[in-house]
């Protein structure tokens, strides 16, 4: 049986029941000192209720509540509050700007924005836009602009913006001058990349416009993720003394609909955690995705609200204009406030999409005092009553209360219309996110609405006019004068830095000169590495460990004590582990970033670091270290925005391969990244075998990320935009020392000849093999000289990607100049003598290496581990791919009778001597030396 209900619904507290632990966050079980007194409190409740009402009750409570924390009593604050604006009429700052004057920018800007898309549909072009983002967000920016953005001439160093990428036309056409004048751009139609003359880029994309995006935030969700690690990468130098970012301020704008993505709510306890209040969240609430309402049978702004108070932020809301101030001063019993409350935002979209009376009957009518306090009001003036996302007071009002707030991040919840101001067609429909086209209706009713000198003869309903006011005009001047007193054009990008100097040999030496008799694995010899740079007195500040809490898994716990975990309030606790050597160590000038079980957050600080040399001017070097299935596999889209944003980096993935991890089972075998980073065009992706080419590789990247490049190993310019994705392995062996005649330029180009097979009169083969597989071909070339007089050369391919690259270039070129010569791709040039076929191995699906397949001059064969991963141990799972030295045999076999250079029964006896049908025949750890035969 249910509980006894009182007349509102709630259940009866009977007299004597004991009562819950927790309600509503209040601790209950504290013991009652005075019962008289608390009795009291309660019937002077309950008095308030019976003779003034619920409404009246409510506010003495809430206003207990706020006078509560105003005496550090430790209530809990509200989740939500009511559905109005957070800071009231009487405590809106003096506006500063000329209102008139800015609400004529806006309006230009609103005109052309919406053109340039608009232009951008005519026929033979056709190449997309979104005209209503910016349409409902143009008030959020240009308060912004005029009074907040400050520009990298700012004697503080200028903030970081992440704008809405769907309202970029409107950025764009405000502030795109290099020089200064936005003017000077005001004529570009179109919105193509690949034709040059073409002009402005469709959304922001840093790596299209190099010296004006700074931030990519097309890929919903990421937006916010990367700014707020960006918000803590500043903290980060600043408290490491590389750089003053004290005077800096980061700025997401966002949709109300990007926030259901994971990204966007995943991590802003962590900007609470660390109290950034130098980061400000916009969330443009217009109440719509791309198909319909955001939430049709709720309150979006609310729900925000919820999460954001919860998760410890200050919530300032903007919701209704100034028009709705007198009402609400009006609204003394609640009635108004209520309807608010109650209306869901699929019914605050339909009536935008309506008109006055329907707004008076279906809003307003729904309450009889309501319904009396807009009885005064003409249809036209109800119509006209703004949201707060419009209103330049009261944005103004809420960036201010951002900026100054302290020891939270912010984030201002602005209700605004979807296609505000481009017409009856538009304005809240649902379809408003996929119209591209303004008819001839819409354009002059959009023209007469923004009160624009444009002629009925010039709209053409084609190639209508942008408008270009006078350079010396008001407007003009106001906005380039606002500009300059806020440190110069935003957005801008900057890449200017002191290179930094290549490392010193001696560093490279621990890794050159090999293991000896001890068993290391690449993972290790990769951080071996890594703490030798860290000596270095220039490079060493420079370089930023990141790892998602597997530290010790990868051997990096060692760097805990001399170089700390960064964490801004130092480490407050006496940790469990303070007497052991390899102690876990925090401190506020910590160097390592320790995400925790955090991959997404772990790729936003790859790239905060990674593009730092813009940003703030400082070049700082990245060392992202994941378990390798979790990199690009997990987080692709976030290593796809770094490659936009232009981030240079290393990025690791350790424990590759898909039979070197084993016992982890199918989540964690990685067989494939090296294929996934391969379509990203930024990652430079290397799978070294032997600790020298790892010393090498990274030596190389850092010249060409950081220094002064000298350029290709193979001749030509190179990007140094771009980021090394290095595959290392956890499986130990003895490291050989690098090869007195070792081919440097093959190894960084991708490919060299590791080990001669020995000089005989029978068959030849090359074998090629990459990362922990080059063992398995050395003991392949091994048998198949005991056994089958097979005499094979083993190549260490360091890259198949950028083989890959480099044939595919020549390939363009020979295209693009029949008339010249042809060029030769260096793979094929350096096979095209080798003697007998071609075995390719690794310890990845044979996609990997059947990437350089069509440059193999007289063909390839290769060997993988396609399928999901197993739970075994290391021979067995080889033997179950077919990549274990007896099945690189049995392969190479079969490939020389495919050329008629041996019977072909022997591939058949090679099968059945090592047993190569039977996983538990494999050899349990038979291994050849890695170091080439002399």
């Amino acid at each position: 049986m249910s509980a006894p209900q009182q007349k509102d619904g709630d259940p009866v507290q009977e007299s004597g029941a004991p009562r819950a632990v927790i309600t509503d966050g209040l601790p209950s079980q504290l013991p009652d000192i005075d019962p008289d007194e608390t009795q009291e409190w309660i019937d002077s409740l309950d008095a308030v209720v019976e003779h003034a009402g619920r409404d009246r009750a409510r506010y003495l409570m809430l206003r207990l509540l706020e006078r509560s924390r105003e005496r550090q009593v430790g209530v809990p604050a509200l989740r939500s509050t009511d559905y109005i604006n957070t800071i009231p009429p009487t405590r809106e700052p003096w506006f500063p700007g000329d209102e008139h004057v800015e609400r004529r920018i806006r309006a230009y800007i609103r005109w052309n924005a919406a053109i340039m898309v608009h232009r951008a549909q005519r026929p033979g072009i056709a190449v997309g836009g979104h005209i209503s983002s910016y349409a409902s967000s143009a008030s959020l920016y240009e308060v912004g602009f005029n009074h907040f953005f400050r520009g990298k001439d700012h004697p503080g160093g200028g903030d970081q913006i992440w704008f809405q990428g769907h309202a970029s036309p409107g950025i764009y056409r405000a502030r795109s001058s290099r020089a200064g004048s936005p003017s000077s751009r005001w004529t570009v139609s179109a919105r193509r990349s690949a034709t040059p003359a073409a002009g402005c880029r469709p959304t922001p994309h840093p790596r299209l416009m190099p010296e004006f995006w700074e931030f990519p935030t097309v890929s919903m969700g990421l937006g916010p993720l990367n700014a707020i690690y960006q918000a803590r990468f500043n903290r980060y130098l600043h408290n490491r003394g590389i750089k003053d970012t004290s005077d800096q301020h980061v700025w997401a704008f966002l949709g109300d609909g990007e926030m259901d993505e994971p990204e966007s709510l995943g991590v802003i306890g962590l900007a609470a955690r660390e109290e950034l209040d130098n980061l400000t969240f916009v969330v443009n609430c217009n109440l719509q995705r791309l198909d319909g309402p955001v939430r049709g049978n709720g309150k979006v702004i609310q729900e925000l609200e919820s999460f954001f108070r919860g998760a410890g932020w200050n919530v300032v809301k903007v919701i209704w204009g100034r028009e709705w101030d007198p009402l609400l001063a009006a609204d003394r019993d609640g009635a108004l406030v209520n309807l608010m409350n109650q209306t869901p935002d699929g019914d605050y979209q339909t009536y935008k999409a309506e008109d006055g009376a329907f707004v008076r009957e279906h809003f307003f009518g729904r309450d009889p005092r309501t319904r009396k306090m807009v009885e005064s009001m003409s249809d036209k003036e109800i119509w006209n009553l703004s949201r707060g996302g419009h209103d330049y007071r009261k944005v103004y009002a809420a960036f201010k209360a951002a900026v100054e707030h302290k020891g939270q991040p912010t984030v201002i919840l602005a209700k605004t219309i979807k296609g505000w101001t481009l017409g009856s067609h538009f304005e809240g429909r649902n379809s408003t996110h996929q119209m591209k086209k303004l008819t001839a209706e819409d354009l002059a009713m959009f023209r007469d609405r923004l009160y624009l000198d444009i002629p009925d003869e010039a709209l053409d309903k084609t190639l209508p006019p942008y408008y270009k006011p006078d350079p010396d005009s008001d407007e003009m001047q106001y906005m380039l004068e606002r500009r300059r007193q806020l440190g110069g054009a935003v957005p801008r990008r900057r890449a200017e830095f002191k290179t930094l100097k290549s490392p010193d040999d001696k560093a490279l030496d621990v890794l050159r000169r090999g293991s000896g008799k001890q068993e290391v694995a690449t993972t290790m010899a990769f951080v071996r590495l890594l703490k030798e740079l860290l000596k270095d007195k220039e490079l060493g500040p420079r370089f930023v460990p990141i790892i998602p809490d597997e530290a010790r898994t990868f051997g990096l716990d060692s760097l805990f004590s001399s170089h700390k975990i960064y964490n801004p309030a130092g480490q407050r606790y006496t940790s469990v582990d303070r007497e052991l050597m390899l102690a876990y160590k925090e401190s506020e000038q910590g160097v390592i970033l320790h995400e925790g079980i955090n991959e997404a957050g772990s790729t936003a600080s790859f790239t905060a670091v990674g593009t730092s040399y813009s940003t703030h001017g400082e070049p700082m070097i990245p060392i992202y270290i994941f378990y390798s299935m979790f990199g690009f596999q997990r987080t692709g889209d976030g290593f796809w925005a770094a490659a936009d944003q232009l981030t240079r980096g290393f990025i690791l993935g350790a424990t590759a391969g898909r039979t070197t991890l084993n016992g982890e089972g199918l989540q964690h075998e990685d067989g494939h990244s090296l294929l996934l980073a391969h379509t990203n065009p930024a990652v430079v992706s290397y799978d070294p075998a032997f600790s020298f080419e790892v010393a090498h590789i990274t030596r190389d990247a850092l010249v060409r990320m950081y220094g002064d490049d000298p350029g290709s190993p193979l001749g030509g310019h190179r990007s140094p935009d771009v980021m090394y994705y290095l595959t290392v392995y956890n499986e130990p062996f003895t490291q050989p020392a690098e090869p007195e005649d070792l081919d440097v330029r093959g190894l960084l180009a991708g490919m060299y000849r590791y080990a001669e097979g020995p000089q005989r009169d029978g068959p030849k083969a090359q074998l090629l093999a990459s990362g922990v597989a080059v063992p398995w071909a050395l003991r392949a070339q091994e048998l198949l000289a005991q056994d089958w007089n097979v005499s094979a050369d083993v190549w260490s391919v360091t890259s198949w990607g950028e083989l890959r690259r480099q044939a595919d270039a020549v390939a363009e070129h020979n295209l693009l100049h029949p008339e010249e010569e042809p060029q030769v791709p260096y793979v094929t040039s350096r096979l095209q003598d080798a003697a007998g076929p071609v075995v390719a191995v690794s310890d990845w699906m044979r996609s990997v290496p059947d990437l350089i397949a069509p440059y193999a001059p007289h063909g390839m064969t290769s060997l993988g581990t396609d399928g999901f991963g197993l739970s075994d141990t290391r021979p067995a799972l080889r033997r179950h791919f077919h990549v274990d030295a007896e099945s690189i045999v049995v392969r190479t076999l079969a490939s020389l009778a495919d050329w008629g250079h041996v019977d072909r029964d022997l591939a058949r006896q090679a099968v059945e001597k090592y047993q190569v049908r039977d996983v538990q025949a494999a050899p349990a750890d038979e291994r050849s030396d890695p170091s080439p035969a002399t």
